[in-house]
């Protein structure tokens, strides 16, 4: 049997949470990351290296690895001590990867046969780039980190400079037989790939299912009120079609949605029907969140994974 081909675009905790179920299915996974990121680890290796950001691509190639978890361990360990900076070894290994490769790409391929992946991850450009945000009040703040810590809304967002395209990432989405959206910030992990001119057009053209993975709940500054429908109208500014969307229908109890209310200023995301509708897009809904080992709601990956694949198999 030929297995499907699903590109799945994203970023941070959201993205390698939906990929713990996504690797379990017998699917040819191929997930394209940022490289903007400039905070913590990642940002010292990007100013003392001038390599691109490393942080997130590490952090999916553990969600992926089909290894012993003894060396899952060891390549999340972080020295404690300050001429090490915190850096976790999975950086250090890719950063002295890179030097010695002299790509990112061939080193992330190098890794991933490490670590048995079955599949590939992808960074968008080898080259270093910055993430620049326009707020409501006309601020200009530069850097993804800066941008997230900002507690002012996002007008718009766009790269330091011209860059170009990993042409493996173009080749995945041309091969794709569905394209995914994640869960995740919707201005600094999924837009960021849609405003790149020649990603966009690569995704408009192909004839791969367009899905996107609706969040459970809004986040400050970037999505506050918004409704399913609301995410989907920012995603079809650029994309032409978003053939279904995956949301969650499972009611919050009203003590936990008034805990993330209160500390994070985050309400959940609600199901809008008939708008969803209207952009011809197909609504999947069920009991889709659990609660994770730190307490906090997650998508529950196996189940939202599963309903994937079943949608995978059925429409494509």
């Amino acid at each position: 049997m030929t297995l499907k081909n699903v590109v799945v675009f994203g970023g941070g905790t959201g993205l390698s949470h939906l990929l713990l179920g996504l690797k379990l299915f017998p699917i040819n996974v191929t997930v394209i990351t940022g490289v903007a990121d400039n905070g913590s680890s990642t940002g010292i290796l990007r100013r003392e290296l001038s390599i691109p950001a490393v942080g997130d691509i590490g952090k999916v190639m553990l969600t992926m690895a089909n290894c012993d978890k003894g060396l899952i361990d060891l390549l999340s360990y972080r020295f404690e001590i300050p001429s090490l900076e915190h850096h976790p070894i999975r950086n250090l290994l890719l950063a002295a990867l890179v030097e010695q490769k002299g790509n990112l790409t061939d080193s992330i391929d190098f890794m991933c046969k490490l670590l048995n992946i079955k599949g590939r991850i992808l960074p968008i450009t080898e080259e270093q780039v910055e993430l620049i945000a326009i707020m409501d009040d006309n601020e200009l703040v530069i850097g993804e980190h800066e941008i997230t810590s900002s507690k002012k809304n996002i007008k718009s967002i766009a790269y330091n400079k011209d860059f170009k395209t990993n042409k493996e990432v173009i080749k995945s989405i041309k091969n794709a037989d569905l394209i995914i959206f994640s869960p995740g910030s919707l201005y600094t992990s999924i837009l960021p790939h849609l405003i790149i001119e020649d990603v966009r057009d690569a995704i408009n053209n192909s004839k791969a299912k367009k899905m996107y993975i609706s969040n459970l709940f809004t986040q400050p500054g970037e999505t506050e009120g918004f409704k399913v429908s609301d995410h989907l109208k920012e995603l079809l500014k650029y994309i032409n079609k978003i053939d279904a969307v995956i949301a969650n229908d499972k009611k919050i109890p009203m003590r936990t949605a008034k805990k993330y209310e209160t500390r994070e200023q985050k309400d959940p995301v609600k199901i809008d029907r008939k708008e969803i509708e209207k952009l011809g897009t197909k609504l999947i809904s069920d009991k889709l969140y659990h609660y994770s080992k730190d307490k906090t709601i997650k998508h529950n990956s196996l189940k939202t994974s599963y309903l994937i694949f079943s949608y995978l198999m059925d429409e494509v």
